[in-house]
């Protein structure tokens, strides 16, 4: 039996959700705690905060969910802009500020995000890594309940969790917008769970769509319910007219797409189940109503259908409204930058898309690579980016030039496409013709969208200031345009020491209990290996079933990074009716060639004991 470790003590720049109290694990003891370890802008990290929702409503008086925020990009640094982001996206639980990552360390966490579990006497009995734990961490947190009630160890009651004070604006976190026919503005209207229309102005408020609180309910406008809602695509109108409805929303936390009667606001579910989507890659049509989704972040009416972004699995998917069918449409699951046919390409979190004038082409931005992709011909290409740990503010050749997490595009008559570039607080613009970059405005708010008028004025949407905001006249001219050579960033993280030669990776997976392996539908596990740089691999690169895998690393390649993605089948065991399981993890391993260091990486899947 191995002995139990001691919890590392809470130590951060700050406490956010505590009413000004910092809090150490003693004040803690008593409770069974889940240390989240979570960065804002990784859509696995959400998930996981909408996976634990459940979790702290039924076990209030006994469990302390406490996020540790371990920063990726430079702008998560920010402590305004992490107040900013728990407040977005409804975290109701003490949040530590880790801006240097020293708990990520001391917790030994991995990826983001990861799960680390204290009992209430204040030992670690289990760390998970990924998404997906939400049903084995009730059966542990039950096993714990039953333990600690007989020591006497358990204490019930309130939590240390102090909600912060509800502000007063007419928009709160802001997602994407789009131009209605009678000149008024429709917006997504995230953290107020609703769709809100706008007059022309960009700031009077005409109606609301929704009733304002989370949900997931259709009918009327004043009834229905969303939760966190992102991208809005308006229908032609011979798709409108056979649909029944004007609008598609991306209802992005309840992983479906709603219909909008824009007439009279009625809104109906079009897509999605309303489950997650854990399944196999596929190119299949299917009926839209069957298919499980996974945070669909944008839309964009392209090659006569709707194109999703779908930021949960790092895919673009396609909806036919007439036929009531979807599908997946570029990409493989894979987080990583890699272009080609659409149904190779790797992409990172696409968050926001537009198409050109001339219809052609669709423009990406795949925020968790800082890039701007694209598809035309069904090939992917990139205009800007360098990969998922490379980014800065830098103008000049698309070739060197950096951006910061974008989450929006807007595509421009001439043949340029502006980003609005979230973290950097900036609209930039690319030129294909120049294939340069350059930044046309800065000082803004987390601007995650942008829409262009009839009259040529360009609206952003600020969503950290919750507002739209007009660009000045002239920003869009060569002369309005500046060249910024700003900060270079490369995410860094301690480096695996790997020798050269032959290395065992082996990543560790452990059903939750009462699940076992399932091979219904064919093998229960399934591994892909890439490096970047690829000569950082001689062999091992690719996909296979098995979870251990021989590599050669190159003894000439100084380091790198091994990306790295497992994910397993279970099921219930022993039921009736089992259900089905996928748990599934993406890893950007930081890894240095060293003589000597040690020939087996061993990556945790689930882990359900320290």
């Amino acid at each position: 039996m191995s002995a139990r470790v001691r919890a590392p003590e809470l130590r951060g720049r700050g406490w956010l959700n505590t009413g000004g109290r910092d809090l150490k694990l003693s004040d803690l003891r008593g409770k069974i705690v889940i240390a989240d370890f979570w960065t804002f802008c990784c859509i696995n990290c959400l998930h996981v905060l909408d996976e634990l929702r459940p979790l702290e409503e039924k076990y209030g008086d006994v469990l302390v969910v406490i996020g540790v925020h371990s920063p990726k990009f430079e702008h998560e640094k920010d402590p305004d802009a992490l107040a900013a982001a728990v407040e977005r996206y409804g975290v109701h639980h003490p949040v530590l500020d880790d801006p240097e990552l020293d708990m990520w360390q001391q917790y030994a966490a991995r990826a983001w995000p990861t799960l680390s579990v204290i009992d209430p006497e204040g030992y670690v009995v289990a760390t998970m890594a990924g998404e997906g734990h939400a049903e084995g961490l009730a059966r542990l947190v039950d096993d714990l309940i039953a333990t600690h009630e007989a020591k006497g160890t358990l204490h019930r009651g309130d939590g240390p969790y102090v909600p912060p004070a509800e502000p007063e604006t007419t928009l709160r976190f802001p997602g994407k917008a789009v131009l209605l026919e009678n000149g008024n503005l429709l917006v997504s209207d995230s953290a107020r769970h609703s769709l809100a229309e706008l007059a022309s102005d960009g700031e009077t408020l005409v109606r609301r769509i929704g009733a304002g609180t989370r949900g997931r309910a259709d009918g009327p406008a004043g009834a229905a319910t969303f939760s966190e809602p992102q991208g809005l695509c308006l229908l032609p109108a011979h798709a409108a007219e056979v649909a029944g409805y004007d609008l598609v929303v991306a209802d992005t936390v309840n992983h479906l797409l709603r219909g909008v009667r824009l007439a009279d606001g009625e809104v109906v579910t079009v897509a999605g189940t309303g489950r997650q989507w854990r399944s196999t890659v596929d190119d299949h049509a299917h009926d839209a109503l069957s298919v499980d989704l996974s945070s669909p972040w944008d839309l964009a009416w392209y090659d006569d259908r709707v194109v999703i972004a779908m930021a949960g699995i790092h895919q673009l998917w396609w909806f036919d409204p007439v036929k009531r069918t979807a599908g997946m449409y570029a990409g493989t699951t894979v987080e990583a930058l890699r272009d080609g046919p659409l149904a190779e390409a790797w992409m990172a979190q696409p968050s926001g898309l537009s198409v050109s004038a001339d219809g052609m082409r669709l423009w990406i931005a795949d925020s968790e690579t800082s890039a701007i992709r694209y598809v035309e011909n069904d090939v992917m290409g990139t205009a800007v980016g360098q990969g998922l740990f490379d980014f800065g503010h830098v103008d000049g050749p698309a070739s060197s030039a950096l951006l910061q997490h974008p989450l929006g595009v807007c595509a421009l008559p001439d043949g340029s496409v502006l980003i609005a570039d979230t973290y950097n607080g900036a609209v930039r613009r690319y030129d294909p013709e120049g294939d340069r970059v350059s930044t046309v405005a800065d000082g803004l708010a987390e601007p995650s969208d942008l829409v262009l008028t009839p009259a040529g004025e360009v609206l952003v949407v600020e969503s950290a200031a919750h507002r739209l905001t007009r660009l000045a006249p002239g920003a869009l001219s060569a002369a309005g345009a500046s060249t910024v050579d700003g900060p270079r960033h490369r995410t860094e993280r301690k480096p695996t020491d790997l020798a050269a030669g032959e290395v065992t990776l082996d990543v560790v997976f452990t059903p939750a209990p009462g699940q076992k392996l399932d091979e219904t539908y064919g093998p229960s596990t399934r591994l892909v290996v890439s490096a970047s740089p690829p000569e950082l691999l001689l062999e091992g690169a690719g996909t296979g079933t098995e979870l251990s895998r021989r590599l050669v690393v190159n003894g000439d390649v100084a380091g790198g990074v091994l990306q790295v993605t497992a994910q397993a089948a279970t099921c219930d065991a022993d039921v009736e009716h089992a259900a089905c399981h996928l748990t599934r993890q993406d890893w950007g391993v930081p890894v240095r060639v060293v003589d000597g260091a040690t020939a087996r990486l061993p990556l945790v899947l689930r882990g359900l004991d320290a």
